[in-house]
C-alpha cells in the first residue's frame, strides 16, 4: 500500500469547508490544501489579524482561493453562536473540521465557567456542530471531522468534577477532552444514521506533531522531549489524517484516521482504531446529555 500524501487529496471545487483553528499549525495546512484543491474555505479563529495573515499565506500557493474569516472564540458560547450564524449564511457546508484545541494549560476556565480544555476541545465544538447541523445534515456527502489525539487512550470523563473544581491535572484534563471527542464522534454518527442522514461523523488524530499546541508544556519537560521532537511530524504531515478523513472516497461514518508509522506517531495517514472504552454507548449517551445541558444546544436531526 502506497503512502498517503497531499497529492492524493482530490479536487474540491464547488465545496465549502469550515476549519476551526485555521490560522496556524495543522488547521492552517488543512485549510491550505483544501483551498489549493479549489474549495471555499472558512477560517474559524479569534484574531482577524492572524486570519488575514493566514489567508495571505494560503494565497501564495492558491492565488484564486475563496477564503473568509469567521470570528470564532471557542471559549465563549455566545461567540460560537455568532460564528455559526455567519456560516449559516453560506449556500452549503460540505465539511466541518473541528480542529482547534488547547493542550495542558495552567488551570483556566472559559467565559461560561467550563474548565478550559473540556470547554474548548469538546463543548465549544459540540455547540458549533449542533448550530451548523441544519446546513450539514441534508448535504449529501458532508462530514463532521473531529480532531482527537493519541491522548484519548488514557482518557475518561470525570462526571463528578467536570470543571476541575476539586482537582486539576493538566494532562488528565487534556486526555479527558480528547476522549470526549471520540465519544462525541460515535454518538453523532449513531444519531445521524438513525435520522437517515447521509452526513458522516468521523475522527482523526495527527500523531506527534510539532505545532503551537504544545506552547504550555513545561520548559524542563520540553528539553527532556527534545530528541522526540526531532522525529515529530511537521504540521503539513500532521494534517494528512485530517485531509484523508475529510476528502477520501473510502470513508464510512465512525472511521478514525491517524499516521501510519511508529505506532501512529508519525508519517502519512491510514485508518486506525480507538480504544475499546470509546465504544461504550452508555458513556457516549451520558456525555451527550451532559453536553446538551451545559451548552443549551439541542440537535435537530
Amino acid at each position: 500500500m502506497t503512502d498517503y500524501v497531499e497529492s492524493d487529496v482530490p479536487q474540491q471545487t464547488g465545496r465549502t469547508f469550515l476549519v476551526t483553528g485555521a490560522n496556524t499549525g495543522i488547521g492552517w495546512d488543512t485549510a491550505r490544501v483544501l483551498a489549493e484543491r479549489g474549495a471555499r474555505v472558512l477560517l474559524g479563529c479569534r484574531s482577524g489579524e492572524k486570519a488575514k495573515a493566514a489567508m495571505e499565506k494560503i494565497r501564495q500557493t492558491a492565488p484564486e482561493a475563496s477564503l473568509a474569516w469567521i470570528e470564532l472564540d471557542l471559549t465563549s458560547l455566545d461567540s460560537v453562536r455568532a460564528a455559526a450564524d455567519e456560516v449559516l449564511k453560506e449556500d452549503r457546508l460540505d465539511g466541518l473540521i473541528n480542529n482547534a484545541g488547547v493542550m495542558v494549560p495552567p488551570k483556566m476556565v472559559t467565559s461560561d465557567g467550563f474548565e478550559l480544555q473540556f470547554g474548548v476541545n469538546h463543548l465549544g465544538h459540540f455547540a458549533l456542530t449542533g448550530h451548523l447541523l441544519p446546513l450539514l445534515k441534508d448535504q449529501d456527502g458532508a462530514r463532521v471531522v473531529n480532531v482527537s489525539s493519541l491522548a484519548h487512550r488514557n482518557g475518561r470523563i470525570i462526571y463528578d468534577d467536570l470543571h476541575a473544581e476539586k482537582e486539576y491535572s493538566a494532562m488528565e484534563r487534556y486526555q479527558m477532552s480528547k476522549f470526549a471527542n471520540i465519544l462525541f464522534t460515535y454518538e453523532l454518527q449513531r444519531k445521524l444514521e438513525a435520522a437517515g442522514s447521509k452526513t458522516l461523523s468521523v475522527a482523526c488524530h495527527p500523531g506527534g506533531s510539532s505545532t503551537e499546541l504544545g506552547r504550555y508544556i513545561n520548559p524542563f519537560l520540553a528539553v527532556l522531549f527534545l530528541p522526540l521532537s526531532l522525529i515529530m511530524n511537521s504540521s503539513a504531515e500532521g494534517a494528512l489524517p485530517t485531509l484523508m478523513a475529510t476528502t477520501s472516497g473510502d470513508v464510512s461514518g465512525g472511521d478514525y484516521f491517524g499516521p501510519k508509522g511508529m505506532g501512529e506517531f508519525r508519517h502519512s495517514a491510514t485508518k486506525v482504531e480507538t480504544i475499546p472504552n470509546s465504544r461504550d454507548e452508555k458513556d457516549a449517551a451520558k456525555l451527550w446529555e451532559v453536553s446538551t445541558e451545559l451548552t443549551g444546544v439541542t440537535y435537530d436531526f
